[in-house]
């Protein structure tokens, strides 16, 4: 699976942005994706993550950040509301196979096995 993110740029406190993640390759509808980000001297940490029965997202993004699909075209979507300057970061988007989907696992970066190349999001205070 190739993925591609794109949309993100600099944004105020408050603002909001709409990232994508084109998906190519294989049957996308067999894949569990997630949205990850990394800030500097950070480690990466996951953001939200969505399958066929599960929706996850980290507790900082709750109530602020959607995540969705359109299988028909092969697409995933993190929609950022109410952003903040802490949410500044590299954000990637991932891959890997429907089976023995969990919460948990959509939340480990290592149980990705595919990854987009990144797109830089900055929220200026």
């Amino acid at each position: 699976v190739q993925l591609q993110a794109f949309g993100g740029g600099l944004v105020q406190a408050g603002g909001s942005l709409r990232l994508s993640c084109a998906a190519s390759g294989r049957t996308f509808s067999n894949y569990a994706m997630g949205w990850f980000r990394q800030a500097p001297e950070k480690e990466r940490e996951s953001v939200a993550g969505i399958s066929w029965s599960v929706t996850y997202y980290a507790d900082s993004v709750k109530d602020r950040f959607t995540i969705s699909r359109d299988n028909a075209k092969n697409m995933v979507y993190l929609q950022m509301n109410s952003l903040k300057p802490g949410d500044t970061a590299v954000y990637y988007c991932a891959a890997r196979p429907q089976s023995y989907i969990t919460y948990t696992r959509l939340s480990r970066p290592n149980e990705y096995d595919y990854w987009g190349q990144g797109t830089q999001v900055t929220v200026s205070s």
